[in-house]
């Protein structure tokens, strides 16, 4: 027996062999490996908590969170029964390295262990890895554009002034301010929207990242929109200035109007800005007064200025000059009376031929005057009335003399009187 078995083994092997070989091929033709490839599979980051519960934060390099390309070598009875969610792709944060890098570990939900091989187009996910900052920065609106001819913006606020933002140490700390953009273009009209807040640089860079963390992402804006309009502005001094000094009339100001902006309905009461009595204050002067007015104290409630730039100081300036002395003279017997009392008449009784009356006024007024054709006169009528007996009678009394001066003239005549002889009508 044991000889049967030995015989021709050289034989027996080469069928072994020859079997195999071609239980093999028959295998092979009836079930092939064959690939099966999907693309941007995206790998799972385990365990990220070892990173954050540190007090740091990751960020993804280089999108290697997510594979481009994914080759299985399987039968094909296997790959026929795979599809794109059995594609497992895993990286774990304990296997991190000194470079910050997780190798990838790809594998399927079933057929695994059926798999010729599997393998991806990158190995590795790149982590950056810092500190964890946290910040909070005042909301600021920002608006773009301009509001409708004849208004301008008035008050803006937010409805919250403050956004907390958290993220990597480099990103947080290049922020320099948080804004609410607003385009206000054409509006005539108070405007209330949601905004986005944005973050920028010192350079007004925005900074973007997936990895910046916002407490808020939007507010609420609130801009006030108000018409303008403009205004004279009235002026009133008070006081009287040194003695023989007096206002010309005069008064300048750095400017003469303003423009104003409110409410239609407020403005539309609004005439002019009438700066009173007492601001202006001439008492005692011998000099032009110059007086700084701060218009803002004079507006009604609910009304700013409208010109950028202006600050509501205007300077105002009160003409003060000294009062001068023109002395004119003349026949005696030129002098006329008015209001004698019927049945009287009245003649000049003094020894002079001559008068002499001092005009008293502004350089100006005086100029006015022509010295040539000046009347003078005695008025008889004043003269009795003023007396405690108003009844006419006869006698020699000390009449004062008055000029006729132009309309409105605030020249004065220093007193002077004249013996005047009041007596019956022959």
């Amino acid at each position: 027996m044991k000889h049967k078995i030995t015989k021709n083994w050289g034989l027996k092997l080469v069928s072994f062999l020859f079997a195999a070989v071609l239980w093999l091929i028959v295998t092979n033709i009836n079930d092939p490996s064959s690939p099966y490839k999907e693309s941007n599979i995206p790998v799972v980051l385990k365990n990220t908590d070892l990173i954050t519960n540190n007090g740091q934060i990751y960020e993804v390099l280089d999108g290697t969170d997510m594979i481009d390309s994914v080759v299985i070598w399987a039968p094909r009875s296997v790959v026929d029964k795979l599809n794109r969610s059995d594609i497992v792709a895993e990286a774990d944060v304990r296997d991190l390295t000194s470079l910050n890098t997780i190798s990838i570990k790809l594998s399927t939900n079933k057929y695994n262990d059926k798999l010729d091989s599997i393998k991806g187009s990158i190995e590795n996910v790149k982590l950056n890895i810092e500190n964890k900052e946290t910040r909070s920065f005042p909301i600021k609106a920002n608006l773009t554009g301009e509001v409708g001819e004849g208004y301008m913006v008035g008050n803006v606020s937010t409805e919250q002034n403050l956004i907390r933002v958290s993220g990597p140490e480099s990103l947080i700390s290049q922020i320099a301010r948080a804004q609410a953009e607003v385009d206000i273009s054409g509006f005539t009209s108070n405007i209330g929207t949601d905004s986005d807040i944005r973050l920028y640089n010192e350079a007004g860079v925005e900074i973007k990242a997936e990895s910046i963390e916002k407490s808020i992402t939007k507010v609420r804006v609130n801009i006030e929109i108000l018409e303008k309009k403009t205004v004279p502005i009235s002026f009133k001094f008070s006081g009287i200035p040194a003695e023989d000094y007096r206002t010309t009339g005069e008064i300048t100001s750095s400017r003469n109007s303003v423009e104003l902006a409110g409410k239609s309905e407020t403005l539309r009461g609004i005439s002019a800005i009438e700066i009173p009595e007492g601001v202006i204050d001439v008492s005692g002067a011998v000099e032009t007064v110059e007086t700084v007015i701060d218009l803002r104290d004079y507006l009604p409630a609910g009304v700013v200025l409208a010109e950028e730039g202006f600050d509501g100081n205007i300077s105002v300036s009160v003409q003060i000059e000294q009062q001068r002395r023109q002395t004119v003279s003349g026949m005696m017997e030129n002098i006329q009376f008015v209001g004698v009392p019927e049945g009287y008449e009245a003649v000049i009784n003094e020894p002079e031929e001559r008068y002499r009356v001092t005009l008293i006024g502004l350089a100006s007024e005086l100029a006015e005057i022509d010295v040539n054709t000046l009347e003078v006169y005695v008025d008889v009528a004043a003269w009795i009335e003023a007396q405690e007996n108003p009844e006419p009678e006869s006698g020699y009394f000390r009449m004062p003399l008055a000029v006729r001066l132009p309309e409105r003239s605030q020249v004065i005549l220093e007193d002077v009187d004249v013996n005047v002889h009041l007596r019956e009508a022959e």
